[in-house]
């Protein structure tokens, strides 16, 4: 299990095992490199930890342990969660500002306690096993064990076709769980069989009959920029080098600006060059590495590098990917280990904190619309909503009448937000099996989503559920995971996210909706927070997502890739099971005409090549030889 997991910690292994209890480590060195090593014990042996991930206050937390007659024997993180429980016990969660996944067996009471990150940041898999439960970082892990059957789950394929993630603690595997982002589990080892007991710790919110925070502007500007800068400082701790994505938006922009400020000269940044004009930033890029004396890294990607390496993605993910955007990131993450830095902050949270996603402008926009669904404005508006789409792009009558489609119906369900994703995605479904069509429809994903809100949902405010629903989907299930940790570790370095510290949270979740989207303007109280700071462009352009060139990468004159075109090939999609072989090649020829490919026809061609993709690397692998092992 170790072993397969090399590629999140390549500097060190180990094991050990306590009675029923085993635990394994392979280590990424950040904090404490030569007294680190783990598993870590207490000083009795009592209590044992596993752990992935950083714990930015430990050091705070340290100095109160030694008051209250604690003793230290390394200057890690780590120790300083053993402490914490002995002191503490599960209360010890509420104290952690970090981003971290741990198994913690507590030899005492006979008893295991697990637990995740507030927002997810680090994965937790689980899975019931012959005599047992296992856990690993990653479900590849789990996989190295007898007796554990390898399948794709139809529900979780159901939802990433709805919301482009599986939801709550399903996994893109059949019998494969997820601990919830902000959960915790303990395992009673006294119980035969074990039954693990999940709960809750940390959850966003949002004001429900209290006031939303009423301080002037000016004043939560100031507060806003004061816990940002609070975050970076404490994102900085590292015994190795420590550098910063440059996407050259608003969010990394401010990240990067930040660091400087903080660490001084000598900062480390890196940003993703693309060879299509309607990809790249690399003059924003450029434009700010330049004011801040950077010491700046251009990886640039071809469409043939990112054909090659979306497959790798897939294998880091575990999960069907539709769009290729993390293969670009997992190059860049390899680039960064290459540079001999080990630690990047980078901008992702900004959005779903602050409202910066065309989809909560989306949102806002059909509810108006559907008010008013004479207004001669509609045209207008939607060019306005998406600046940086082609001219054509949400600007002719018909793609309007698309924007309105079915409104009254997607309006009043709790997804409402969501539904022009959800509905452009689910045109992939077209191109599956009958069965497994009819399979997919009866999992119900969107009654699942409603049945995980919180009792205080229906009285937010419109804007903050959309932020909910995004945090629990795009944020957790495949920003965090398919483009931040999976491919940060797939290249064997660690991504911290200063956005995503839950002060900064709990003081966005607190914000008037009008402070974060003001009419089509988002992101508002940021932008105030940091006028002045960066330069005015970048303060001010329009917000272009990070996207990388889709379907178009895999065709070379007319033709698949030869990776891509074997696992899209009749027998392949027959033996896999899931796709109609007809409907996947038509689709194919139709791209392979070479027009621009629309979002849904990307969408669905990715889907089906990433599941394809799963099935060869994770479901059927190639059987190990002595020449493979």
């Amino acid at each position: 299990m170790v072993a397969a997991l090399h590629h999140r910690g390549p500097d060190g292994r180990g094991v050990v095992v306590h009675e029923s209890v085993a635990l394994g480590h392979a280590r990424l060195a950040i904090l404490d490199l030569a007294g680190g090593a783990q598993p870590m014990g207490s000083e009795d042996g009592r209590v044992q930890i596993t752990f992935n991930g950083e714990i930015f206050n430990f050091r705070e937390l340290r100095r109160e342990l030694e008051a209250r007659g604690h003793r230290f024997m390394t200057r890690s993180d780590t120790e300083v969660l053993l402490h914490l429980y002995e002191d503490r016990g599960e209360a010890m969660l509420e104290a952690l500002e970090g981003q971290f996944a741990f198994v913690l067996h507590d030899r005492r009471h006979r008893r295991v306690l697990l637990a995740r990150d507030r927002v997810g940041i680090r994965p937790l898999f689980w899975a019931a096993v012959a005599g047992g439960i296992a856990v690993a970082s990653e479900a590849k892990a789990l996989f190295t064990l007898p007796g554990l059957a390898r399948a794709l789950d139809p529900a979780a394929l159901a939802d990433t076709l709805s919301f482009w993630a599986p939801l709550g603690a399903r996994t893109a595997f059949a019998g494969v769980q997820q601990l919830p982002p902000g959960h915790r589990m303990w395992i009673d080892l006294e119980q035969s069989p074990l039954q693990p007991r999940i709960a809750c710790w940390w959850d966003w919110t949002f004001p429900a009959g209290t006031p939303h925070d009423a301080r002037p502007e000016a004043e939560q500007a100031d507060a806003l920029r004061g816990l940002l800068e609070q975050s970076v400082r404490a994102q900085l701790v590292a015994d190795v080098p420590v550098g910063a994505y440059l996407s050259g938006g608003l969010d990394s922009s401010i990240i990067t600006t930040l660091v400087r400020q903080i660490a001084g000269d000598g900062l480390r940044s890196f940003s993703l060059l693309f060879d299509d004009a309607a990809y790249d930033e690399r003059e924003w890029q450029r434009r700010l590495a330049r004011a801040l004396g950077a010491v700046h890294t251009e990886v640039s990607v071809s469409a043939a590098e990112i054909a090659r390496d979306f497959l790798d993605a897939v294998w880091h993910a575990e999960q069907p990917l539709l769009r290729t955007a993390p293969a670009p990131m997992l190059a860049l993450a390899r680039a960064v280990r290459g540079s001999g830095v080990r630690v990047v902050l980078t901008g992702e949270g900004a959005d779903e904190a602050f409202a910066g996603y065309d989809l909560f402008k989306e949102a806002a926009l059909r509810r108006f619309l559907a008010r008013q669904p004479g207004s001669r404005w509609r045209p207008r508006l939607l060019e306005r909503l998406y600046p940086w789409m082609p001219r054509q792009g949400g600007r002719s009558p018909l793609a309007a009448a698309w924007f309105l489609e079915d409104a009254d119906h997607e309006l009043a369900q709790p997804w409402a937000s969501h539904a022009l994703r959800r509905r452009s995605t689910r045109r992939a479904l077209a191109l599956l099996r009958p069965d497994r069509r009819a399979e997919l429809a009866a999992t119900a994903s969107e009654d699942d989503l409603a049945r995980g809100l919180p009792d205080a949902f229906p009285r937010w405010h419109p804007l903050e559920r959309a932020q909910y629903i995004e945090a629990h989907t795009l944020l957790s299930g495949y920003l965090l995971s398919a483009q931040g940790d999976r491919m940060a570790m797939g290249g064997s370095i660690e991504a911290r996210f200063p956005f995503l510290d839950h002060r900064v949270l709990e003081f966005a979740n607190r914000l008037p909706p009008r402070r974060k989207l003001r009419g089509l303007d988002e992101k508002w109280l940021l932008k105030q927070a940091f006028a002045g700071l960066l330069p005015e462009g970048i303060l001010r352009r329009p917000k272009q997502p990070y996207r990388a060139p889709e379907a178009q990468v895999f065709f070379v004159d007319g033709r698949l890739r030869e990776e891509a075109a074997a696992l899209l090939s009749a027998p392949a999609l027959d033996e896999a099971g899931w796709f109609d072989a007809g409907a996947v090649q038509r689709l194919v020829a139709k791209l392979a005409r070479g027009h621009a490919p629309s979002f849904a026809d990307s969408t669905a061609f990715l889907a089906a090549l990433s599941v394809q993709a799963m099935h060869a690397r994770h479901i059927a692998p190639p059987r190990m030889t002595a020449a493979t092992a």
